[in-house]
C-alpha cells in the first residue's frame, strides 16, 4: 500500500476521537513550549551575566602583573603594573581594541556616623568609555572627572541601605601600599545602578589619580582592562599583548566561575528536558494503545485483505507523527512568543541575584530565543514520541486476524 494512502487512514483515524487527540495535541505543544522556555531562560541568564560582568567587572582582556592576585587585592609596588602608557599605547594601537584603560583596586571601609560596610574601592579614568554602563546608569547628581578631589561615586543600593546620599560626606578607609590603612573623608558626587544588586551594593568609585593618591600606588595600576570590537578576538590579542613579567586574561578566563557553574548545571538542566519530553511521549504511547484497543476489529479486517504487519505498524507510526509535528509546529509558536515577550519585559527577580556570589546576576532576567537549541529540543521531542510509539505500533501489527475479527 502506498505511503500516501497509509497517511489518509492514520490521519483519518485522529478525527475518531477528536476530543482525545486535541487533548494530545495541546500536551505536546504545552510540553514543547515548556522546554524552549527554559532553555531560553537559561540561555537569558548565561548572556546577561556574561555581558554584565565583562562590561562592569573584567572586560574581554586583561594585563596584570604577573605576581598580582586579584583575591588579595594586592596594594605593593611588585605586584601592581608600573609601565602603564607603555602597555595601554601597545593596546590602543591594535585594531580589534575599542577602549583599553588603567584601574586601581583596593578593598576599602565605607563609614558614616550610623553604618559601616566593606566594599572594593575601585579607582577609574572617568573619561574612558569603558564605564559608559556607570555614566549611562546615573540616577542622581553627576559623574567623576579625572580631577576630582574629594569626590566619589556609589551604587544607589548601596547609599540606600546607608541612608546617604548626593552631597553627603562619608568615611573611606582603604589599604596603603606599606601595609597600614588610610582613611580620606569623601563627599558623594553621585548614585549609579546598573540593575547588578550585588555590584552597586558592593563598589565605589574613586578618579585614577585620587585612589593612586590615598593608596600610596604611585602611578601604578592593578591592571590594564581592554574592550574589544568583538570578543571573538580575545585570544589574539592576549596573545599579541604578552610581555614579560605580564599575564594576559580573556573574559573566559576572568568568567570562569560563570562559565564553569553553567557547565556543571547543564546535566540538571537536560534530565529537566528529558523529563517534560518523555511525560508527553507517554501520552502519545497511551493515546495510540486506546486507539488499537478501539480498532482491534478493523486491524483484523485490514490484516485479512492482506495489509501486512509492517503496514499497520508503519500506519500507527504515521499517526504518532502527525500528532507530534502538529503539537511541535504549536509548541514552537507559543514557547517563542513567550520566550520573545519575555526577553523585553523580563522576570523580575529583585535581590535573588545577590545569592549567586562572584556572577553578575540582574535584578531582572531576560530570556534569549535560540534558534538552533528550538531546533535541536524539536528533532528530540519527535525522535522519543516516534519511539515511544513504537510499542502500541507493533502491538497493532502482531494482532492475529482470526483472533482481531472474533473480538467485541
Amino acid at each position: 500500500m502506498a505511503l500516501t494512502k497509509l497517511w489518509t487512514i492514520a490521519f483519518r483515524d485522529l478525527g475518531r476521537n477528536r476530543r482525545r487527540s486535541v487533548f494530545t495535541l495541546i500536551a505536546v505543544a504545552l510540553g514543547l513550549a515548556l522546554v524552549i522556555l527554559m532553555s531560553g531562560y537559561i540561555a537569558g541568564i548565561v548572556e546577561g551575566s556574561l555581558q554584565n560582568g565583562i562590561e562592569l567587572k573584567t572586560g574581554h582582556v586583561q594585563l596584570r602583573s604577573a605576581s598580582y592576585e586579584e583575591s588579595k587585592l594586592s596594594l605593593l609596588w611588585k605586584d601592581l603594573l608600573d609601565d602603564n602608557e607603555t602597555l595601554l599605547n601597545q593596546a590602543r594601537g591594535m585594531s580589534q581594541v575599542k577602549a583599553a584603560t588603567p584601574v586601581l583596586w583596593s578593598s576599602g571601609v565605607l563609614s558614616t556616623i550610623h553604618e559601616t560596610v566593606g566594599l572594593r574601592v575601585t579607582g577609574i579614568d572617568p573619561a574612558s568609555e569603558i564605564y559608559n554602563p556607570i555614566r549611562e546608569g546615573l540616577v542622581a547628581g553627576e559623574f567623576l572627572t579625572i580631577d576630582e578631589r574629594g569626590g566619589i561615586l556609589m551604587g544607589e543600593r548601596l547609599a540606600g541601605s546607608m541612608g546617604i546620599g548626593v552631597g553627603r560626606r562619608v568615611s573611606l578607609i582603604v589599604g596603603h601600599s606599606d601595609g597600614r590603612p588610610e582613611e580620606g573623608i569623601f563627599t558623594i558626587r553621585g548614585l549609579f545602578a546598573t540593575g547588578v544588586p550585588s555590584y552597586d551594593e558592593n563598589t565605589v568609585f574613586l578618579s585614577l589619580p585620587q585612589a593612586q593618591a590615598i593608596t600610596g600606588a604611585g602611578e601604578r595600576a592593578s591592571a590594564i582592562v581592554i574592550m574589544l570590537n568583538n570578543q571573538e578576538d580575545a585570544n589574539e590579542v592576549a596573545a599579541a599583548l604578552k610581555n614579560p613579567g605580564i599575564t594576559t586574561y580573556t573574559w573566559e578566563e576572568l568568567n570562569s566561575l560563570l562559565l564553569d557553574t553553567i557547565q556543571a548545571a547543564m546535566g540538571f538542566y537536560f534530565i529537566m528536558y528529558g523529563i517534560v519530553i518523555l511525560v508527553v511521549a507517554v501520552i502519545i504511547a497511551n493515546t495510540l494503545l486506546m486507539a488499537v484497543f478501539e480498532r482491534i476489529r478493523e486491524m483484523g479486517i485490514l490484516a485479512a485483505l492482506g495489509m501486512k504487519g509492517r503496514q499497520i505498524m508503519l500506519m500507527f507510526l504515521l499517526e504518532a507523527g502527525t500528532l507530534a509535528l502538529m503539537g511541535i509546529a504549536l509548541g514552537i509558536m507559543l514557547g517563542s512568543a513567550v520566550v520573545l515577550y519575555l526577553s523585553v519585559a523580563g522576570i523580575p527577580i529583585g535581590d535573588l541575584g545577590n545569592a549567586a556570589e562572584g556572577i553578575a546576576i540582574g535584578s531582572t532576567l531576560y530570556t534569549k530565543l535560540v534558534p538552533g537549541e528550538i531546533l535541536s529540543l524539536s528533532a528530540w521531542t519527535l525522535l522519543v514520541i516516534l519511539l515511544a510509539a513504537l510499542y502500541p505500533a507493533w502491538f497493532a501489527a502482531r494482532l492475529e486476524p482470526v483472533s482481531a475479527l472474533h473480538s467485541l
